[in-house]
C-alpha cells in the first residue's frame, strides 16, 4: 500500500478505519527525512498498517489539533481514535512493534 499524503480536506477520511500510522513531518526536518524511507518500507511490507503523512508547514491547524510539539510526531490510530503517540525517529522494527502493540 502506498503512503498517503493528507491535509485538512481528507485527513479524517484517511484515518477513520483500520490501523493507521500518522506522521506529522516537515521537508526541512532531518529526522523526518530519515524516517521517510522507513515509513515507505512499513507501508509496502504491512498491508494492515495504513501510513498517512501530514506536512506541518502546510497544515498548521491539523498539527495544533493533534497537539504536535516536535517533529516527526507519530500517532497510532485505530478506527479514527488516537491510541498512542511518540515523537522522533524510530528504527523500522521498533516502529512496527509499537504500532501493533498500541
Amino acid at each position: 500500500m502506498a503512503v498517503l499524503y493528507a491535509d485538512s480536506t481528507n485527513l479524517d477520511e484517511n484515518v477513520k478505519e483500520g490501523l493507521v500510522l500518522l506522521d506529522f513531518y516537515a521537508d526541512w526536518c532531518g529526522p523526518c527525512k530519515m524516517i521517510g524511507p522507513v515509513l515507505e518500507q512499513i507501508s509496502d511490507e504491512n498491508d494492515d498498517i495504513k501510513v498517512v503523512k501530514v506536512n506541518v508547514d502546510e497544515n498548521i491547524g491539523l498539527a495544533q489539533q493533534y497537539g504536535v510539539q516536535g517533529i516527526p510526531s507519530l500517532f497510532v490510530l485505530k478506527d479514527g481514535e488516537v491510541v498512542s503517540q511518540k515523537a522522533g525517529f524510530m528504527p523500522k522494527d521498533a516502529l512496527v512493534d509499537w504500532v501493533r502493540k498500541a
